[in-house]
This record gives structure tokens, sequence and C-alpha cells, in this order.
């Protein structure tokens, strides 16, 4: 029934589209049309949950942990009804990467991921050169009207294609479509480089196109001028590095070399804070991190005052309640996220929460290391190019986290709870095959 994995890899192409594209059919066809779109999408994967008998309670004990307290934080939380919301949605978009996580392979996952950002960087950059040409001048989302002068931030498009400025794309966000990029880097090369070692595996893709699709990143990536995307980069490059270096290891020379990534990871870390200012400079940027240290502060001031359990899970704010209301203006825009999602997680969650928070990401970092790294066994051989897709992907979340709260929502949270389970499910399998070897 080859047809109907294939249906089912374009229902996640399609999902991973619209988690990391929402804004683009928000824009256009108004939050009713998202709405209905992302209904249509929870009911089908309902559905191939149904067909499949999907096993909701398959899921690492450390992601349920974390499920049942953000749950149970409704009864505590300063906004009860939008925890409500938040809860849910955090739950609805867990549970569509539990079922993709058991309907689909990791190749299968990778070309749909694969599928999705390319989409959007082909017509973000289609997109931005009909503002360019035809329209001339700065576009607003349809359905919306707002008077002048409003803030840049309120644009869909800046108009900056002809012009050097950072340009938006159909996400309407100039960080996040160097994210996409980043992620369209990482997959259609992990793609290339299967094709040179299993060609004909699924996922492969021909070396032009590869080729071809990377060059494209590459160059949005010059184009939206990222500084978060850009160190989330290099922390992708250093993981690269030690993966490949581990792979040649085992024991204690496999064990000091990820100590001494992790020594090197905070060496960088703490050169970067000690030279933030020439750093800041020579990337353009200002010397408040584009207003991230005015936004930190107000958040680390809020959970003071509920340090332990913190003030209720909303995921992302809501701009309609207190204290999120007006916690952060910037120049006529209000923020709706910490910029750092270790600060979100201790706002809503409190210091229990930020503790569960960091044993789920730091068993899943284990595992997923060792998926990449370890030669598999028997029926669960994926080639040893795309089992380094997993941990690529959450090096970049993990290390684009500390700019950015996007682990939390959407695609993020979507691909954490996905590779976390993933893993998991190698593991398990890993043994098994090792006990009967």
């Amino acid at each position: 029934m080859s047809w109907l994995r294939e249906h089912r890899v374009a229902l996640a192409g399609l999902t991973l589209f619209t988690l990391l594209a929402g804004d683009a059919w928000r824009y256009s066809l108004s939050w009713y049309g998202w709405g209905a779109l992302t209904a249509v999408l929870g009911i089908a994967w309902v559905l191939v949950a149904v067909q499949e008998r999907v096993d909701m309670r398959r899921v690492p004990v450390a992601l349920g942990a974390i499920a049942a307290y953000l749950t149970l934080s409704i009864a505590w939380s300063a906004y009860p009804g939008a925890s409500a919301i938040g809860v849910a949605v955090t739950l609805i978009t867990g549970a569509v990467a539990v079922v993709i996580t058991q309907v689909l392979s990791l190749g299968e996952v990778v070309r749909a991921l694969s599928a999705a950002v390319r989409w959007i960087l082909g017509l973000s950059l289609l997109f931005e050169l009909a503002v360019a040409t035809l329209v001339r001048q700065p576009l607003l989302p349809f359905w919306t009207s707002y008077e002048e002068p409003y803030p840049a931030a309120f644009t869909w498009s800046r108009n900056l294609l002809f012009e050097g400025g950072r340009i938006q794309g159909i996400v309407g966000n100039a960080n996040l479509l160097a994210f996409v990029a980043l992620l369209a880097v990482i997959v259609v090369s992990v793609q290339w480089r299967l094709r040179s070692t299993d060609p004909g595996h699924e996922a492969s893709l021909p070396r032009v196109t590869a080729i071809g699709w990377v060059a494209i990143a590459v160059g949005v990536l010059a184009l939206t001028r990222s500084s978060t995307v850009l160190v989330a980069s290099l922390g992708v490059a250093l993981a690269l590095a030690v993966l490949l270096l581990a792979r040649r290891l085992s024991g204690r020379a496999r064990a000091a070399l990820y100590g001494g990534a992790v020594a090197a990871a905070a060496g960088l870390t703490t050169a970067a804070i000690a030279l933030r200012q020439p750093l800041l400079d020579l990337l353009g940027r200002s010397d408040d991190l584009t207003g991230r240290l005015d936004i930190w502060s107000a958040v680390i001031d809020l959970a003071q005052e509920r340090p332990w359990f913190g003030w209720g899970w909303v995921s992302y704010w809501a701009p309609w309640v207190e204290p999120f209301d007006d916690l952060v203006v910037i120049r006529g825009v209000t923020y709706l996220q910490a910029h750092n999602a270790w600060l979100d997680v201790w706002l809503q969650l409190g210091i229990l929460g930020l503790i569960l928070m960091g044993v789920f990401v730091l068993t899943t970092t284990v595992r997923t290391i060792g998926w990449a790294v370890d030669a598999p066994r028997g029926d669960i051989a994926d080639p040893a190019a795309l089992r380094l897709a997993p941990a690529l992907i959450l090096a970049m979340l993990l290390v684009h986290s500390l700019a950015e709260s996007r682990l939390l929502i959407e695609a993020g949270l979507l691909l954490l709870v996905w590779i976390a389970v993933a893993s998991r499910r190698h593991e398990l399998r890993w043994h098994r095959a090792g006990a009967t070897a």
C-alpha cells in the first residue's frame, strides 16, 4: 500500500509547512482560514491514528511528565482560560508528532520536512520578487487595516529584496525564514549525502537537485542575515564534527570527546558573552541584542514573583490577558514570547517545570546522539547519513532556543517531540536486536 504511505508523507509535509509558515496562511486566508486548515489537518491525523491504532502512551517518561505537569498548571494558572487553550494546542501538536513517529519512517519524515522547507523557500523568493516588481512598496497582511504610522514589524514584506535589506518571505519574519533555510541546509545535505552512500534510498535527492536547493538555502540565509540562526549554524557545524569523529571512536575516547565538546561549547559561550560588544558590532546588531535584554529583564522580574510553579502554561503568550497584554512593548510592538525558551518555561512552569524540561531535553539528547553514532543492527538499519538528521536538527533547535522560544511552539515543538519519541523507539528496538543477536 505504497500509495497510502505516500499520502501520509504528503500530509506530514503539509503539516510541517503549516507549522513553519503559519503566518503565510493567516496573512492570506485570515485567522479563520488558518483555523479551518489546521482543523482539517488535525482531523486527518486523528483518522490516521485510529486506522493505525496508534498507542499515544508509548512516549518517553520525561515527555509524559512534562505533558502532565503543564496540564496540571491550569489549576494554579493566573489565566486559566488562556492556559486551557495553550495546553490544548501544545498537547495536540505533540500528539501529531507521536502519530507521525509511529506511522512514518525516518526517511519518510526527512522527505516530508525537505519538501516543506523547499516549498517555503521557493515561494518566499517568488513572493519577494513579486512584491519588489509589481507591488513596489511594503505589503501588509490581507484582512488587516492599520492606521499609519504603523510599526515596520506589522508588514508581511518590507519590499527590501532589491534594496539589500533583510527579506521576510511568505513567513513574514526574517528570523523565521532563516530558521527554515537552515533546516533546508541540514535535511537537503543529508539527502545529498544519502544519494552517494545509498542511491536507491527513498529519501535521497539527485545531486544536481540537492546542490541547487542548498545554494538557494544559503542564499536565503545571506538575504535574511539572522544573527540567531548564524549562531545556530555554528552549533550545527560543531555537532556534525563531533558526531562524525565519535563514529570513529569508542569507550573512553568517545566519552572524552563528548566531555571536550561540552567544555568547548561552554568556553565559546563564555567568550561570546565577554566579547559580545565587538561581536555585535561585527554583525551590525544593537548592544541590547535587538531588544532581547529588555525582554529578558521583564520576564525574569515576572518569573521571580512565582518562581517555583510559574504563572501557568500558555505556550505562545496570549495578548488578551494580563500580564502578557503589556509585559513587553517595544516601539509599538507587543512581544508575545520571551525570546528564550528556558526563560519561557521558568515563567510559565516555574523551577520545577524547568527541571522537568531539562531532564527531558538531556535524555532526548543522549538517545539522539546514540542513534546518530552507533552502527545499526538487524531490521533497524537506517543509513548512516540519514541518522545524522535528528541529531543535527536537535542541535539547531537547542542553540536556537537560547534566543527564541520556538522550541515550545508550532514546528519547533513538533520536531522536538518527534525526535524524543523516535529516538526512544530506536533505543528500544536496538536493545531488543542486541538481546537476540
